[in-house]
């Protein structure tokens, strides 16, 4: 059976392909190829990864990205289509589904929403509830760096505390645009925020995201 993250991994590899190694994307200054770079260094080269959460290794995340991004870009999408290989953590089946079915799913809308006139992706409710019990569970940790209070709520009325603190910006959308928020996709996620216009101006700035 196919898994969320599974899926998301092809959809994203698909749409790297048909988008070309130059293409924009939003993650600054990166192109599609360096996008490309970014997830196989991940999920394969965990000693250079860890530059992603200790900052003493920034430089040498750095290095090994962009030896990554020298390489053939259909040795990228080959890399990334195929998985991790199997000594790597990413691939037992659960965790996975549990840290890829938003990364793949927020990288894939990088490259969507950084083209001209893009539109919205349709999702469907069984993918929209994984997204969210992911978000649930992790949105902690993408709000911390937040100088404001956040609370993510859908439509429905479910609501998750992104970050404690006041003034309080209660940002409102599906599970798909609230993650694309609490990713630090903020100005490119279609969401609704209510609270003191200086503190949604923050939300908006805030550093949000791994």
């Amino acid at each position: 059976m196919t898994t969320h993250a599974q899926r998301e991994r092809l959809l994203f590899a698909d749409l790297l392909e048909r988008s070309g190694p130059d293409a924009p994307t939003l993650c600054a200054g990166w192109t599609t190829k360096d996008l490309a770079a970014h997830v196989v260094v991940r999920e394969r080269r965990g000693d250079a990864a860890v530059g992603m959460v200790v900052p003493q290794l920034a430089d040498r995340l750095a290095r090994v990205r962009k030896e990554y991004a020298e390489k053939p870009y259909a040795e990228l999408l080959h890399l990334i289509r195929t998985g991790p290989p199997r000594l790597s953590p990413f691939s037992l089946k659960q965790l996975d589904e549990a840290s890829n079915t938003l990364e793949f799913y927020v990288h894939t809308e990088d490259v969507r929403r950084a083209a001209p006139e893009w539109t919205p992706r349709t999702i469907d409710p069984v993918f929209a509830d994984a997204l969210w019990a992911r978000l649930e569970r992790a949105a902690r940790l993408f709000g911390r760096r937040s100088p404001v209070g956040i609370v993510l709520r859908v439509p429905d009325g479910r609501t998750v505390v992104a970050h404690k603190g006041a003034p309080v910006v209660t940002v409102t959308g599906e599970p798909s645009e609230l993650t694309m928020f609490a990713f630090g996709r903020q100005a490119a996620a279609k969401v609704d925020a209510d609270g003191p216009e200086d503190a949604v101006a923050q939300a908006y700035g805030a550093k949000l995201g791994v």
